[in-house]
């Protein structure tokens, strides 16, 4: 039921509405924390389950390769098979590729982490549809078109007691507009945290609740995504190539870690992709065109002869692995999916980490707050020993050590992690750390040699901006940036004079711009209505100045459901 209140520290009056638990994020371990609470609860009516998801839709903001293991969806939906489900296209065949800048060399054997026999190539943006169909049936109450804007805190800042929806009808200058309404506070006795990389709720938790300690830091790449449609002859339905190297081994990359993926299915269709690690220390370094380098190389270039791209996108990835989860639960909530770190990097698969964290997270919580205590602001410590005792737990710890490998060399990160995965499988007594926080890595432009990039063709590489084109992206014009840029004098003593700007070359939407002031300087301008919520700029910037926040509800991307 409604009831109005005034909150703490605000003037506004809020409309209030109380579940038992709320959801905030509707990704693949969002929905599959919501269907399991309401199979625990097996049909209770008072049970009351909300997901609030900030895209347009469910899958409207879903962006993965994605080569996806069924375990996690054979547990929660032992029948899916059965139902008019996406998941059609079987794994047939896997390469591995490592690329020089003239020739590519096909591996003769591939590791057991990355083969992907029994495994399927989706979208899964259709998947997550697909969940969110089954999560409705269950009795979720689904909000998409609605961002959570903040954490709500007890007044004696020791519990969540929810979240505070985005307030509607403020326009840029940040006045209330005729058509105002102020964000809904949704209390739950449980809030699970399904953000998402980087979430900007998740943030402020892990700051209040002190979920990370010294060396439990998180560490990101960035992906690149494209569709693209090719002629039949070239289509190898299920057919999966991975690639290392070049052009991430020519001049000025410095061991920069990355590397690229492409899916055939669908109906004539290749996912592509290229990821570079955001721990990168050269920032003349462009993610964007390191894609559009890397599909010029003859090898690469021969597959997408004759065909179009039809979509673009970009996310970031957590590829800290084991040893950048953070605590998991506090006080009224915990932590699920790619915000709390479950994604395995070598395997390059999260959404059966991310599924399976939001199962063990609703069968803690419905057996030890819902069914025993049942009150609001229970530390749910059973999540983690759940997560202990479980098959995710050993597949992150077998791997925990294989991202800092790379970070010492490319070549003794392909060595250890082929060790890891065959003999070692997580034995080593040694357990390393992460080196440094991705915003920390970059040295000054003066230390670093600038790269060249191919002029885009039109036909195979293309320019930031038509390619984003493809990517559905729309925010609402007139309302404050949801990017805050904390010191605007910092951005051009410190990002543009050390390091020439390196939020421009980053951003895979052409958000951030240095351009002439009219007094023979630059000054930095923002684009907000052309962001993919990738949050790289979040995690990159080298003084942490900016401050992603959500903007209002279904603004961004809107993903194809091919994507």
């Amino acid at each position: 039921m409604f009831r109005r209140c005034c909150r703490r520290l605000c003037a506004v009056e809020r409309a209030v509405e109380e579940f038992d638990a709320v959801v905030i994020g509707g990704g693949p371990a969002g929905l599959a924390t919501a269907i399991r609470l309401k199979q625990l609860a097996n049909g209770r009516e008072d049970f009351r389950v909300a997901l609030v998801e900030k895209g347009s839709e469910i899958g409207a903001h879903t962006l993965s390769g994605a080569c996806i293991e069924t375990h996690a969806l054979d547990e929660l939906l032992p029948g899916w098979k059965e139902m008019d489900h996406p998941i059609k296209q079987h794994v047939v065949s896997d390469e591995f590729h490592f690329l020089t800048e003239k020739s590519h060399y096909k591996s003769p054997w591939l590791p057991p982490l990355i083969h992907n026999e029994h495994n399927y190539i989706v979208s899964l943006g259709a998947v997550c549809k697909f969940l969110g169909e089954r999560a409705a049936e269950a009795g979720v109450e689904i909000f998409p078109g609605f961002a959570a804007a903040a954490p709500v805190i007890s007044d004696d800042g020791k519990t969540l007691e929810g979240v505070q929806l985005h307030d509607m009808g403020i326009n840029k200058k940040g006045v209330k507009t005729e058509q105002y309404e102020p964000g809904m506070i949704f209390k739950a006795k449980q809030t699970i945290f399904a953000e998402g990389s980087r979430g900007s709720c998740t943030k402020k938790l892990e700051r209040h609740f002190k979920l990370r300690g010294p060396n439990n830091f998180q560490t990101y790449a960035l992906g690149i995504k494209e569709v693209w449609e090719v002629p039949k002859e070239k289509h190898l339905p299920g057919h999966i190539i991975h690639t290392a190297g070049w052009p991430l081994t020519a001049p000025g990359h410095e061991n920069t870690y990355g590397g690229s993926f492409l899916y055939h299915f669908g109906d004539g269709l290749i996912s592509t992709g290229f990821v570079t690690g955001l721990d990168y220390s050269n920032p003349y370094i462009r993610p964007y065109m390191e894609m559009q380098k890397w599909k010029t190389h003859p090898f690469i270039a021969e597959m997408f002869k004759g065909g179009k791209p039809l979509y673009y996108g970009a996310r970031t990835l957590v590829e800290g692995g084991y040893t950048s989860i953070p605590k998991l639960h506090f006080p009224g909530g915990v932590l699920v999916g790619d915000c709390a770190g479950f994604l395995n990097m070598p395997k390059i698969k999260g959404t059966h980490t991310a599924m399976k964290s939001g199962m063990l997270a609703a069968e803690s919580l419905y057996e030890h707050v819902f069914t025993k205590e049942n009150v609001a602001g229970v530390d749910c410590k059973q999540y983690y020993d759940a997560f202990r005792g479980s098959w995710l737990h050993d597949e992150l710890y077998q791997v925990r050590n294989c991202r800092q490998a790379f970070t010492k060399n490319f070549y003794f990160g392909c060595a250890y992690t082929g060790l890891t995965a065959t003999i070692l499988k997580g034995r080593e007594p040694w357990t390393w750390h992460h080196h440094k926080p991705d915003h920390e890595c970059l040295k000054p432009a003066a230390e670093s040699k600038e790269i060249e990039y191919p002029k885009p063709d039109n036909v195979l590489t293309f320019d930031l901006l038509t390619n984003h084109s493809r990517s559905g992206t729309a925010h609402n014009a007139d309302q404050p940036s949801h990017l805050k840029i904390l010191n605007y004098e910092q951005a051009h003593t410190v990002n543009l004079n050390v390091y020439a700007g390196p939020e421009g070359r980053y951003c895979p939407a052409q958000v951030y711009e240095f351009v002439d002031n009219g007094k023979g300087g630059k000054k930095l301008v923002t684009n907000p209505q052309n962001c993919l919520h990738c949050k790289a700029c979040d995690i990159k910037d080298p003084r942490q100045n900016i401050d992603w926040h959500t903007p209002e509800g279904s603004g961004g991307p809107n993903y194809n459901a091919s994507m």
